[in-house]
């Protein structure tokens, strides 16, 4: 069994109820389905052996196992599901680091689903940086994180106002407080409102590699989409 589990925290993609802020400007469905292309993106590339891929799901009433199955059948042997757990963010990403704990991996790796271009290389070096911290951040660029990863489950979320420009800096700040050694990744964005889709949409016209089924679902959204850009 490896020893770092890769946690996705993910969401079934139900139309109205999936990234509402970008379905106010590309509709429910529209948004439902480009979400689901990002989650076949990121289970296609990590999926594999040298991974423990787990996918921290909501809501708990979905077969999310069968569902993720369904995105890439060859890979779903390399796949668990549980299902998040909490009140508030904060409190479901400390309970998926509790969790994969108590299952004895020595590394957790907890990225969101909003970054569906997000590299392995991404992973490796966070899972690299842990010889020497004890909490590895990756900055986002509206002032959260894209990723954490940490080897205990410290609780660096409780009091941190979630989804705010400054959720990066009090983390950090929580952290140090307890005398944890913090490190920081690279800079990425997440996919949450329409610029940073279409940032994500002219890194995908360059190539299409990166996100395969992403890259794919804007090409079919076609005109509907260009009239949304424009």
């Amino acid at each position: 069994m490896p020893d770092t589990a890769l946690v996705v925290m993910a969401r079934y993609p139900e139309a109205g109820k999936t990234k509402t802020r970008l379905a106010r400007a590309l509709g429910n469905e529209e948004t439902a389905q480009l979400y689901r292309a990002f989650l076949t993106d990121l289970a296609e590339r990590f999926a594999r052996p040298r991974y423990a891929l787990h996918w921290a799901y909501t809501p708990p009433e979905v077969d999310y196992m069968s569902f993720v199955a369904s995105l890439a059948p060859t890979r779903a042997r390399y796949m668990t599901c549980f299902p998040q757990q909490g009140d508030e963010f904060g409190k479901r990403l400390h309970h998926a680091f509790k969790w994969t704990r108590t299952r004895e991996f020595e590394r957790t790796v907890l990225i969101g689903s909003d970054s569906p271009h997000i590299s392995q290389g991404i992973i490796e070096a966070a899972r690299a940086t842990l010889d020497d911290a004890d909490v590895v951040l990756g900055p986002a660029d509206d002032g959260g994180y894209y990723l954490i990863a940490m080897r205990q489950p410290h609780d660096v979320f409780t009091g941190i106002p979630m989804s705010t420009s400054i959720v990066l800096r009090q983390t950090i700040e929580l952290a140090t407080s307890q005398g944890l050694a913090v490190r920081l990744l690279e800079p990425l964005f997440d996919v949450d409102e329409l610029p940073e889709l279409l940032r994500l949409s002219t890194l995908l016209q360059a190539d299409a590699t990166i996100a395969p089924a992403t890259a794919a679902q804007l090409a079919r959204m076609g005109s509907f989409y260009d009239l949304n850009i424009t």
